[in-house]
């Protein structure tokens, strides 16, 4: 199957989770894709193909002959989609020889470089946009069609030697819960790379340090007429800690190595409120400073409305996974040298977000993430381009022969 026609059908599917959800997956969809992933691996010919009670799937492509004591490398991808944008009844538009000019969208949306300069880069390439009312899905199916594609690949050609090589797909990556009983020892991978970066080039083994930080504002309703005094707002609570943020320490604001506060979502009334946050920083001592901040917010405001009106809930996400990456250079320069391979030259950066291979690098499995060719992730701007996946699908086969090397 042609690497373009694979995207297109692993796109048709809705595989959205779901950050209230208390299962695992956290929407029974994503198992539907999952499933039919694991079929196609076992009609591949890949062996040790299993799908278990969580939703992952594992395969093994068997080592070349004489290549069966080189290093088993992995490749993982996620198979959800982003809770911010719908997922469902995608349908992407094709666009050859992109003149570098708006792209319409729809009848009442189109973008271009004036707001995306990243567009610019890619006149005269084939792009896949959305129609502007649901996300693409690119993150994270571009990179699973790379990785199945490769794989098909190397078994029609068996004259490209490599080592046992294991592929992964998860569930659940969108919402920080993708690896929460990813079983690593019987993954059994020296080394992996998830496929789930964008930009063509991008080789990224550090990442933010990540918490989420949920405010429960209990307040008390009181008639109006008769609230002076009397009534706690759980709204203006709400108002006051947003307020309470530094404005420049957003993500509207920030770039590079600086992290943020970010709202994710609000909702409630007079008698009670809640408010999500993820708090991000690449510094580690950064990192529990900002939420020892949030801790102090919320002291003061239990000083200030009376205690038990704030309550707040910090749980760590993931970490930084540099220091877990940096000491196996192999890993970080083999791919440098497979993208070199490829005519890509590599952009080494920070991710200012995180992946499944962030957290797999602290559970013993170290995974830098390399680039898919989706850009925009997560909204109906969302787009890929095809001679990018092309790259990326040839990145994967450099390293199948590198590491056997």
């Amino acid at each position: 199957m042609e690497l373009l026609e694979r995207f297109l059908k692993y796109v048709s599917y809705d595989t959205q989770s779901n950050e209230e959800s208390e299962t695992f997956p956290s929407t029974d969809k994503q198992k539907v894709l999952l499933s039919d992933l694991k079929d196609e691996m076992i009609n591949m010919g890949l062996t040790d193909v299993q799908m278990d009670g969580y939703g992952y799937v594992m395969g093994t492509l068997p080592a070349s002959t004489g290549k069966e004591n080189a290093p088993v490398i992995g490749f993982i991808s996620h198979v959800d989609t982003s809770p911010e944008m719908p997922g469902k009844d995608v349908k992407p538009q094709i666009i050859e020889n992109y003149d570098g000019g708006p792209i319409k969208l729809n009848d009442n949306l189109s973008m271009g470089p004036e707001q995306f300069p990243e567009l610019s880069c890619f006149k005269g390439k084939t792009l896949i946009t959305t129609d502007g009312t649901t996300l693409l899905g690119a993150d994270d199916k571009a990179g699973v069609a790379e990785i199945m594609t490769a794989v098909e690949y190397l078994i029609a050609h068996p004259e490209i030697k490599h080592g046992k090589i294991r592929i992964g797909f998860t569930p659940d990556e969108e919402i920080g819960r993708g690896v929460d009983f990813f079983d690593v020892k019987k993954f059994g991978a020296d080394f992996a790379y998830t496929m789930d970066g964008g930009f063509e080039g991008e080789l990224e083994y550090e990442n933010f340090n990540a918490a989420s930080a949920k405010f429960q504002i209990q307040g008390r309703s009181i008639h109006p007429g008769y609230a002076k005094n009397k009534m706690v707002n759980a709204l203006d609570v709400l108002t006051e800690i947003n307020t309470m943020i530094p404005p420049t320490e957003r993500p509207q604001h920030t770039e590079n190595y600086e992290g943020f506060y970010h709202l994710v979502s609000a909702k409630g009334g007079v008698e009670d409120a809640l408010a999500v946050y993820i708090v991000r920083d690449h510094s580690r001592e950064i990192f529990e400073s900002r939420k020892a901040f949030l801790q102090t917010m919320t002291d003061y405001l239990n000083q200030k409305y009376g205690e038990g009106v704030v309550t707040l809930q910090l749980k760590d996400q993931y970490y930084n996974m540099r220091e877990m990456v940096e000491p196996y250079p192999k890993v970080i320069n083999n791919a440098k040298q497979a993208m070199l391979d490829a005519g890509v030259e590599p952009i080494v950066r920070p991710i200012r977000g995180g992946t499944d291979g962030a957290r797999l690098s602290f559970m013993g499995l170290p995974c830098p993430n390399l680039f898919t060719g989706g850009m925009n992730f997560h909204g109906k701007f969302e787009y890929c381009c095809l001679d990018t996946m092309k790259k990326s699908m040839q990145v994967i086969l450099n390293l199948a022969s590198l590491w056997a090397e």
